[in-house]
């Protein structure tokens, strides 16, 4: 299992359920990586999504602790575990948000891949810094881009203990 999620400068994701500012690179490289992959994703974040539909040409598993919620071409977990036990031994799956989602698995996740855009807008929610945990290490960065006069770079990062289930 892997993550992908774009942060700014200070670490932050979000703001009032969405991205402040949003780098169009960033979401050609998101569907370039997530593609035909399977993706985990809370159903507030997958209310950001275009339509509040599910990703095309992936498989997407929403959780959500609404026992009510469906959303029609996803399949609905209401525990973490649940959303195990939905995975595939050798699938490929991607966190991708929001904020709390990617706090549950991220000890679950073997690499995270990081777009960093250089601003700090104010945001309500953050990504927790991987340079302050200890079993997080920086593999890989990628040149330093521009858009529109803003800077952004994409990073790999590898767990190095990650953990097989939640009872760890």
């Amino acid at each position: 299992m892997d993550l992908i999620v774009a942060v700014y400068e200070n670490w932050g994701i979000g703001k009032n359920g969405t991205q402040p500012i949003v780098v169009p690179e960033d979401r050609k490289h998101f569907r370039s990586v997530t593609g035909s992959a399977s993706v985990i994703v809370g159903d507030r974040t997958l209310r950001d999504f275009p339509g509040g539909r599910p990703l095309r040409g992936r498989r997407n598993i929403v959780l959500s602790i609404d026992p009510d919620f469906t959303c029609e071409g996803a399949e609905v977990a209401h525990t973490p575990q649940e959303v195990l036990s939905l995975l595939g031994e050798k699938e490929r799956v991607f966190v991708i948000g929001g904020a709390s989602i990617y706090r549950l698995f991220l000890p679950l996740c073997e690499r995270a891949y990081i777009t960093v855009i250089y601003t700090s807008p104010d945001c309500d929610v953050w990504f927790p810094s991987l340079d302050k945990l200890p079993n997080w290490r920086l593999e890989d960065i990628g040149p330093l881009k521009e858009h529109e006069g803003l800077k952004y770079t994409f990073m790999t990062y590898v767990n190095s203990n990650v953990k097989d289930n939640f009872d760890d």
